[in-house]
C-alpha cells in the first residue's frame, strides 16, 4: 500500500499517527545520501523557508537551513527576536504575515508554547514548530527515532530510559508520545523528584495503555536497556536559581556506568556536564550521529510539506 502523509503543518507529534511518522523515515532515509555526501539537488529549487527563531537555537536552526540548501531551496528569517521588528512592537501575526508573503513554508521557535499554533491559524503556508516553551518539538523526536531505526533496525520493542529533566525538556515529551505509538516499547523516566514527567505526559501514555516507569536512579535499570537518552537541566527554565544550583549535575553518565552494556547514548544537544566526555569515542555515543541525521529527517519534512502544499 502506498503511503501518504497526512499532515499540512508539524505542529505536535501528537498530530501524527504510526504511517505519518514512518512515511518522513523512509523518505530521510532515500535523502540520506545527498545529505552525507553533501551535494545539492534541485528538489526545491525556487522555494523558500522562511526561520523564525524568536529563542536561540543552533543545531536545530542551522540544520533547516542547511536541508533547505541541500535540496536546492534559499532560506531567509531572524535568529532572535531582538534582530525581527517584533522588538519594535510589531505582532507576531504580523511579522507572521510578512514571512508568508515571502516564503512557502515556516520555521518557528518561541519561548512559549502554543506560539506555532497560533502562526498556523494566520498563514496558509506550512507551518514547523521548532520547539515551543517546555511543551513539543516534533521533528527533533522524528530524528531521535530515525536514529534509534537505523541503529537498531526497528522501533518496536525498544527498552528506553530518559534521564534528566523531564519537566521541562520538551524533546521527552515528545519521543515519549511518538513511541506510544509502537509495539512493546518499555519507558523508564528517571529524574529527581523536582524534574518528574509532567502528568498530562503520562496520561497520554495511559491512555496508550504504554508501559513505563519512574526511578530516581539509572543504575537498577542499566543492563536492561537498549537506548540512554539523557537531557541537560536547563537553566533557562528555572525561575529560581538557587533551585536550579540544587540539582545541576544530578545526573553524570560516564564510561564507567555504561562500559560492557549493551546500549547507546543519546542526547538532543547541546550537552553541559551531563555526558563526561569519556563516552565521545566509544561505541555508545550517538548523540553527533543525531546531529547528523538531522539533516536528512529536515530535508524529508520539508520536500514533503512543501511538495504536497504548493502555493
Amino acid at each position: 500500500m502506498i503511503k501518504i502523509f497526512k499532515l499540512k503543518n508539524i505542529l505536535s507529534i501528537k498530530d501524527f499517527d504510526r504511517d505519518d511518522i514512518e512515511y518522513i523515515l523512509d523518505e530521510a532515509s532515500k535523502l540520506e545520501n545527498i545529505a552525507q555526501s553533501k551535494e545539492i539537488c534541485e528538489e526545491l529549487k525556487g522555494k523558500i523557508l522562511g526561520c523564525m527563531f524568536f529563542e536561540p537555537s543552533t543545531r536545530t536552526r542551522l540544520s533547516f537551513e542547511t536541508s533547505m540548501k541541500r535540496l536546492g531551496g534559499e532560506c531567509i528569517g531572524f535568529s532572535s527576536s531582538g534582530s525581527s521588528s517584533v522588538s519594535k512592537g510589531e505582532s507576531i501575526a504580523d511579522t507572521a504575515k510578512m514571512f508568508e508573503a515571502y516564503s512557502d513554508v515556516l520555521v518557528i521557535r518561541h519561548e512559549i508554547e502554543g506560539v506555532s499554533k497560533f502562526i498556523s491559524d494566520v498563514v496558509d503556508v506550512p507551518v514547523i514548530n521548532a520547539g515551543d516553551g517546555s511543551s513539543q518539538h516534533p521533528t527533533q523526536t522524528l530524528l531521535d527515532l530515525y536514529t534509534i531505526k537505523k541503529e537498531f533496525g526497528h522501533i518496536d520493542g525498544i527498552k528506553i530510559a530518559l534521564i534528566g529533566d523531564l519537566k521541562y525538556g520538551r524533546t521527552v515529551h515528545s519521543l515519549a508520545n511518538a513511541l506510544g505509538l509502537f509495539d512493546n516499547v518499555e519507558l523508564y523516566f528517571i529524574a529527581p523528584d523536582e524534574l518528574k514527567m509532567p502528568q498530562e505526559v503520562l496520561h497520554d501514555l495511559d491512555e496508550m495503555n504504554m508501559k513505563y516507569i519512574q526511578l530516581e536512579n539509572v543504575e537498577p535499570i542499566i543492563n536492561d536497556i537498549d537506548v540512554l537518552y539523557v537531557t541537560r537541566i536547563q537553566r533557562e527554565r528555572f525561575v529560581d536559581y538557587d533551585e536550579y544550583l540544587k540539582i545541576k549535575g544530578a545526573y553524570v553518565i560516564n564510561k564507567k556506568l555504561v562500559e560492557g552494556k549493551d546500549l547507546i547514548v543519546m542526547h538532543p544537544l547541546p550537552r553541559i556536564d551531563e555526558i563526561s566526555n569519556d563516552i565521545d569515542n566509544t561505541k555508545y555515543n550517538k548523540y553527533f550521529t543525531q546531529a547528523f541525521n538531522a539533516v536528512p529527517v529536515r530535508m524529508a519534512i520539508l520536500k514533503t510539506l512543501i511538495k504536497n502544499n504548493p502555493k
